[in-house]
């Protein structure tokens, strides 16, 4: 009789055992996976910024470059494209991801084209408002970088958590998947050519 008692607590510890690992591991998994939809709003909304600061830009610029309406223009439909592109953080997958950083990349090109062109017009360049907004710009652009940066951060850490034994046994019961990175743009492992 004692004997029967002992195998008992000893199965019900084991059992309370049990159930507490997979608690607290289901529980970490859906943390993680929650901090990685909340950065990837974070990286959205930089990107969201950007997108804000373009109208003001082309405007700026089209006030003395009327005859560089091809430029402006493709500013305005690449900034039309990347804000078309908006990804749900709970269906992160690699293809929207990939989609969105076509589109996004596609504007970074036209922007890059837009301040070629702002060279031509030393009077564009020393005017204070476009050289606010130039700022503005930049520093959206590197806060994009950042956030990206720590997108994958967070991204890793997750993948990892679901992916090593015995979490991954979990993740595969209760359908946690790996989530996708940014990746850079092909070609920038290359530096630019400067030519003149």
């Amino acid at each position: 009789m004692k004997k029967s008692w002992i195998v008992i607590i000893v199965v019900a510890v084991v059992l309370l055992l049990t159930y507490g690992w997979f608690k607290n591991t289901y529980n970490t998994m859906v943390t993680q996976s929650e901090a990685v939809k909340a950065q990837w709003s974070q990286v959205e909304n930089v990107y969201q910024r950007r997108a804000d600061l373009i109208p003001n830009l082309v405007n700026t610029v089209k006030g003395y470059a009327q005859h560089e309406k091809e430029t402006l223009e493709g500013v305005i439909q690449a900034r039309a494209k990347a804000t078309s592109v908006n990804i749900d953080a709970n269906h992160l997958n690699p293809q929207a991801l990939k989609q969105f950083q076509q589109m996004q990349d596609g504007l970074s090109q036209a922007l890059s084209k837009l301040m070629v062109v702002v060279e031509r017009y030393p009077d564009l360049k020393a005017n204070q408002n476009f050289l606010e907004l130039q700022a503005q710009l930049e520093g959206t652009e590197n806060r994009i970088a950042v956030e990206r940066r720590q997108f994958n951060q967070i991204t890793q850490a997750y993948n990892t958590y679901i992916k090593t034994f015995p979490r991954n046994i979990v993740a595969n019961l209760f359908g946690f998947q790996p989530k996708p990175y940014f990746k850079a743009e092909k070609g920038a492992e290359k530096a630019p050519q400067v030519k003149f």
